[in-house]
Parts: C-alpha cells; sequence; structure tokens
C-alpha cells in the first residue's frame, strides 16, 4: 500500500469509529506529500438501534467513502457492491439512473437551499459564466455580424459585462475559500451508523429482516443542513447526538480565515485548499482586468498602460484559473495520473481548465492590435466563458445530490 505522508491512523476522519472500520488501504490521494484526499469504510457490527439479533450480520453489499471534497461539499458518498444473497441489508439505488438524475436537475431550477454555502458557490459562479458569455457576444459580434454591430457596444456592453462578470467570480471564490476553511472536521457519514438501519415495523418480519439503508440528514454534522444560518455550526441535534471528539469538531464556530498554526500544519498540505486559494487569488488579479475595462477608464489608456493594466493581469488571473482547475480534477483522483471520469468534481475541475486556458489565450492575443489576433481573442472569450458554464451548472448539480450513491465496478 502507498501510504500518504500526512496520513493519521487517528486523525479525523482517518481512524476506525464506532461499528465503522477504515480499509487502510483504500486511503489515496494524488500526492503523498499532500494529506489523502479519499478513503473508505467497511461497517463491522450492526447498530444497537436497530432492533435485530446480536447475531445480525453486518451489511456485505455496501461501504462508505470519503472525499475531501464531497466533505467540503456536504456530500456523503455510500458505495454499492454486487449484493450478498444472504445479507438482511437492502441498498438504495445508484443515484446514476435516469429518474434521480431527471430529478436533481429540476431542483437546478426550482429548488434554493439558501443556507447552503455549497449551493451559492455553484449559483453565483453559473450567474458570473452566463454574464461572461453575454460579455463574449458583446465582443465576438462585431467580427461575426458587423452590419448588428452599435458604436459603442464593445466598450460599454463588453466594458461593463467585463466588470460585473470579474466581480460576480471574486463573490463566487470567496465564498468558495470560506467554504474550504470551514470543512468538516469530523465523521460525518451522512448516513449515521446509529440510524443507518430501520427495522421492520412487525415483530414477525424481524426475525427475517431486510433492511433498508436511508440518509440520516438529522444526524449530519455538515454546516451544510443547519437551515437556521448560513454562516454557523452544523445542526445543534447533531452535535448533540455525536461522540465527544466528533462534536468537539463540528461544534466549532465559523471561521473567516484560519490561524497561521492552521494554515502551516492543515491547509497548506490540503490540495483542495490550494486549489480554492488559487482560484481565489487568480480572480482577485483577474478583477483589475474587470474593472479597467469599464467605459471611462479603458477608452482614455495609452497603448503601454492598456497593456499592464488590462490584459496582463488577464493572463495572471488566467493562469490562477488554470492551476485551480487542475488541482480540482487531481483531488478526485486516486493517482496524480489517473483522471476519476466517473467523479462530478473531476468534470467541474476539467471545464474550469479549459475555461482558464480561454481566458488565459485571449490577452496573449489581446496585446497585438492586429485585427486577426483582436478576433482570436473574442473567440477565446467566447469558448472559454462557456466552459466555465458548463462546470458551473455541473457544480450546481453537485451541490444538490448530498448523498450520492455509486456502484463498485471493480467488485
Amino acid at each position: 500500500m502507498r501510504r500518504n505522508k500526512s496520513f493519521e491512523s487517528d486523525r479525523e476522519p482517518f481512524r476506525d469509529h464506532d461499528s465503522l472500520e477504515l480499509q487502510k488501504s483504500r486511503v489515496t490521494g494524488p500526492f503523498s506529500a499532500l494529506h489523502p484526499t479519499e478513503a473508505r469504510y467497511h461497517i463491522n457490527a450492526p447498530p444497537d438501534s436497530a432492533g435485530l439479533e446480536s447475531q445480525s450480520k453486518p451489511p456485505s453489499n455496501v461501504a462508505f467513502k470519503w472525499r475531501s471534497r464531497d466533505n467540503r461539499k456536504g456530500r456523503h458518498t455510500l458505495v454499492v457492491r454486487p449484493s450478498d444473497p444472504s445479507s438482511q441489508y437492502q441498498a438504495p439505488p445508484p443515484t446514476s439512473s435516469i429518474g434521480r438524475i431527471m430529478r436533481t436537475i429540476g431542483r437546478m431550477f426550482f429548488y434554493y437551499p439558501v443556507w447552503d454555502i455549497s449551493w451559492w458557490v455553484a449559483y453565483i459562479f453559473t450567474w458570473g459564466s452566463i454574464i461572461w458569455v453575454i460579455n463574449a457576444f458583446f465582443s465576438l459580434q462585431p467580427f461575426t455580424t458587423p452590419s448588428t454591430t452599435f458604436p459603442t457596444e464593445v466598450l460599454y456592453g463588453g466594458g461593463i459585462t467585463a466588470f460585473i462578470g470579474a466581480t460576480v467570480f471574486e463573490i463566487g471564490s470567496v465564498l468558495l475559500m470560506l467554504e474550504a476553511i470551514n470543512e468538516n472536521r469530523s465523521s460525518c457519514f451522512g448516513w449515521a451508523v446509529e440510524s443507518l438501519f430501520e427495522a421492520p415495523s412487525t415483530e414477525k418480519a424481524a426475525t427475517s429482516a431486510s433492511l433498508t439503508l436511508r440518509p440520516a440528514k438529522d444526524k449530519c454534522l455538515h454546516h451544510h443542513a443547519n437551515k437556521k444560518n448560513f454562516v454557523g455550526k452544523p445542526q445543534p441535534n447533531a452535535v448533540a447526538s455525536a461522540t465527544s471528539k466528533s462534536a468537539s469538531a463540528a461544534g466549532r464556530s465559523w471561521t473567516w480565515w484560519p490561524s497561521t498554526h492552521d494554515l502551516r500544519t492543515h491547509y497548506f498540505h490540503d490540495i483542495g485548499f490550494i486549489a480554492c486559494f488559487s482560484q481565489l487569488l487568480g480572480a482577485s488579479i483577474f478583477w483589475i482586468a474587470g474593472f479597467t475595462a469599464l467605459p471611462g477608464i479603458n477608452n482614455n489608456l495609452s497603448p503601454a498602460a492598456l497593456n499592464g493594466a488590462y490584459w496582463f493581469p488577464q493572463v495572471l488571473g488566467g493562469c490562477g484559473f488554470i492551476v485551480s482547475g487542475f488541482l480540482f480534477m487531481l483531488e478526485t483522483q486516486k493517482r496524480w495520473y489517473l483522471p476519476a471520469c466517473g467523479v462530478l468534481g473531476w468534470h467541474i475541475g476539467l471545464w474550469n481548465l479549459i475555461g482558464g486556458v480561454g481566458f488565459t489565450i485571449c490577452p496573449c492575443f489581446g496585446f497585438d492590435t492586429a485585427h486577426w489576433a483582436q478576433y482570436q481573442a473574442s473567440t477565446s472569450t467566447f469558448w472559454g466563458s462557456w466552459a466555465f458554464l458548463i462546470g458551473s451548472a455541473v457544480q450546481l448539480y453537485e451541490s444538490l445530490e448530498k448523498n450520492p450513491v455509486e456502484v463498485d465496478k471493480s467488485a
């Protein structure tokens, strides 16, 4: 087994828990110098609250999967393996079914969990990407359909939408950082072991029980589930029912910025935090270009000032987007060289990486005032904006599916 250097068997969440056994061979991550990003747990004993006889067998067809990205997003993944005919436990159907997918897509339009910071991150980036797509149309239209162009289309239409889009991206990046530094430090699996199994309603059925696994939102220790506040602690009843160690970790106050000690000992070893920090840094630098795109500023800059205050920040900001997208992809991978095509977070990182490339290529062409170069700059913004929009839409979908069920194809 390749073990991460930062792995500690007694550290949350990488340790054994009541009724759960950590599979140390399944603790993985793309880089050994950074914290692990994935772990798996088997259920080694049925909970007493299930109302079963002590001889009841643990479920052999299900396991819990912990991912660092899922943990930040308040998601809890259940892994379903081929069923054991002798097992008493029925696993829920996988969330990759068409019905479940369509239901979640519908919720993207009609469900607004305003208490969930992960939903806000995805929602804001989605609207920011839409604004950038509109900006790209303003920039590209003079090249594709000159007859429909109005005199101030690029200066006012493009400039104002660039400023709004850059500002929205900055707000989303700040929330992304808040999400990262307020990750859950306790052992929350969403499908809480204490209430994981529902006993049949009759004593007769209890002797040959076929029990169903279900999400236990009332036991969730993530702050995402608390509908009473946007920036605060998990649900009080969930913390109260947790173990003393988990309750202490989960009940900590909302953090606006981590301490130097936490940065040095934890966050700078967390690939997800590094990715979020790169996104914030890139968005902050990119915002300079959004500000200098405004009418009255952009059209009064000298060529040298335009290169330094408008085009160059786009290069640096775009590089930050590339780095963050690449790191978000790596975070979901078991090895740095193995793509995780079956994980939503990997595709989100991929599309953000493509969008970052587009936003970086745009100013590289923009330094040249030739007609063909300006056309390529506008084209790069166009497909880069659409890539960001696709990634943001998938992220919005991800934020609304809190209890995914995966099929273990390797079994």
